[in-house]
């Protein structure tokens, strides 16, 4: 009996912890309310079911295959149900998020290839040997993806998109935010979408597979942009049970959270054991220096695959979470995918017109005045009706944009003090009433040295929705490489199982760090044709 009060004492200390740190309020709820899940006795769901309603709970799911429910109530009846003889366990709901990825270019690379019929082919589809699998240079296609269906849990998905066009396949989908499956506000799932399976066409791109396989969509995210779109690990698990009564043989979870969830887990393990491959996102947070980085959720259950992310040369990304339960590695910078948006923003001078960038949060146009250098702008000019060049670098962008403004500047164009793009903000809760864009420090240079005093166009437009193309990093990206492959390969022969299946990714990966698995690359980059052959026994 002490012990059991024990453990009582800690669950109800933890969970206060938890609604100090992190009180959840939903929809129609009161505020200081903590949402939890609710395990109850075999044979006493109604009891609890009883209890909980008296204590006002808002019931979010029940989930009998799980024993539990999962409910929003007011923190102070938290005690009272931890100590109810019919409940066994309360827990707390972990949150869950979109791994956020990092937008790098709006054009191909420069490691993209080009096929016959103007397609870009991006890099990392070569990489994990996908084409070597449809599209072998000598004898017929060894698989194409057919008849697999992949489940992706995300911010949805724009099915008008040229390159996601569902002639080719069955697309099935639900929401668990809105009732538009089909939409994709932010473009995280189209993205993902696009690298498992754009159509093979003369547009666009093409993915690991040649879009062919089926796709079962959940959006579990909302249209709106960054940490906004959390959900929790109950949405997940209501979201891997509908790809289950779907179909889905592979579920892809370009997602994560920093905490664990014992229910959360037993879904997982018990889809898994009934024949799913789950394959999810290791998440974007190391740490510099350190050596071994927190685990991430669901990536880090024993029945996920775990997947870091490469860049064009097989080294590890500096943004990839590194610890034991990585499993496998595949391209997550530079990759190049669809989006439910056309970003077009350009600077033309002299007859010239270059790609440039829109600074976040800022206003959006297009104006002409003479260009004019107001170096790091770190104070305002005389820059009436001007176009102004900003280097970056002193001030923030926000500052330098603001000083162009209160100038009469027309526009700001910052340029950067590296090599490569810039993505650049103005911070959230800030805007502009004047165009804000970036260029490369090559241009920027360039034109200080020669187009100073010449008119100057600066054009920012966004159009959505839209059939468009840009480059990301991420293990988000890196995760539908993986999700493509085993859904290519499980083509071949419908009848393997999930275990089949990756154990022959694992076993023919190419090894790339220390011997055999390590905390970076886990078994190493991820092999469609090796896999396929390991499978097939030659």
């Amino acid at each position: 009996m002490k012990i059991k009060k024990f453990s009582i004492w800690i669950t109800i200390a933890l969970l206060a912890a938890f609604v100090i740190l992190a009180v959840t309020p939903v929809l129609g709820a009161p505020k200081n309310t903590v949402r939890v899940w609710v395990s109850y006795q075999s044979g006493k769901k109604a009891e609890v079911a009883r209890v909980l309603k008296s204590n006002k709970a808002i019931v979010n799911y029940d989930f009998p295959e799980l024993g539990a429910y999962v409910v929003t109530l007011p923190a102070a009846a938290l005690n009272g149900i931890v100590r109810n003889p019919f409940v066994l366990d309360v827990e707390v709901d972990p949150e869950r998020y979109p791994v956020d990825p990092i937008k790098v270019s709006l054009e191909p690379g420069p490691h993209d290839d080009m096929d016959d019929n103007g397609q870009v082919v991006p890099w990392g589809i070569d990489a994990v040997q996908a084409r070597d699998v449809w599209d072998p240079e000598e004898g017929e296609a060894l698989a194409t993806g057919e008849g697999i269906k992949v489940c992706i849990i995300d911010t949805g998905y724009y099915r008008k998109h040229e390159d996601l066009l569902e002639s080719s396949r069955i697309v099935t989908g639900m929401s668990q935010v809105d009732n538009e499956w089909f939409t994709d506000g932010y473009g995280h799932g189209s993205h993902v979408a696009g690298t498992i399976s754009a159509v093979n066409n003369a547009l666009g791109v093409v993915g690991v597979t040649p879009g062919t396989v089926d796709f079962h969509i959940v959006k579990i995210f909302d249209n709106s942009g960054a940490w906004v779109r959390k959900a929790h690990a109950s949405d997940l698990v209501k979201a891997i049970y509908s790809c289950r009564d779907e179909g889905a043989n592979v579920i892809s979870m370009s997602l994560s959270g920093t905490s664990s969830n014992k229910k959360e887990q037993k879904a997982f393990d018990s889809l898994y054991a009934a024949g799913i491959l789950h394959v999810a996102a290791a998440s974007n947070e190391h740490v510099a220096d350190a050596t071994v980085d927190p685990y991430h959720y669901p990536a880090s259950y024993d029945s996920v695959i775990s997947v870091a992310a490469l860049d064009y040369f097989n080294q590890i990304a500096g943004f990839s979470q590194r610890n034991d339960k990585v499993e496998l590695a595949a391209p997550g910078v530079g990759v190049l995918s669809t989006v439910p948006y056309i970003d077009q923003t350009s600077l033309t001078v002299d007859g010239s017109t270059y790609p440039g960038i829109i600074v976040e949060y800022a206003e959006r146009g297009s104006v002409t005045g003479d260009l004019v250098n107001g170096g790091q702008c770190i104070s305002t000019g005389d820059w009436v009706d001007k176009v102004v060049l900003c280097e970056r670098g002193t001030n923030s962008f926000y500052e330098k944009t603001m000083n162009v403004q209160n100038s009469g500047g027309l526009a700001a164009v910052i340029y950067n003090n590296t090599t490569g793009d810039l993505y650049a903000t103005l911070g959230e809760g800030y805007t502009s009433e004047i165009i804000a864009i970036t260029i490369t420090q090559e241009l920027g240079q360039y034109l200080v040295a020669n187009k100073l005093g010449l008119p100057a166009t600066v054009a920012s437009e966004f159009t959505q929705p839209a059939s468009g193309y840009e480059a990301w990093d991420g293990t988000s990206m890196a995760t539908p490489h993986v999700s493509g492959v085993a859904a290519l390969i499980w083509s071949a022969h419908p009848e393997w199982t999930n275990v089949q299946i990756r154990t022959a990714m694992t076993a023919t990966a190419i090894d790339l760090g220390d011997d055999g698995r390590d905390m970076l690359f886990g078994y190493g980059l991820v092999q469609a044709k090796d896999a396929l052959e390991y499978l097939l026994g030659k």
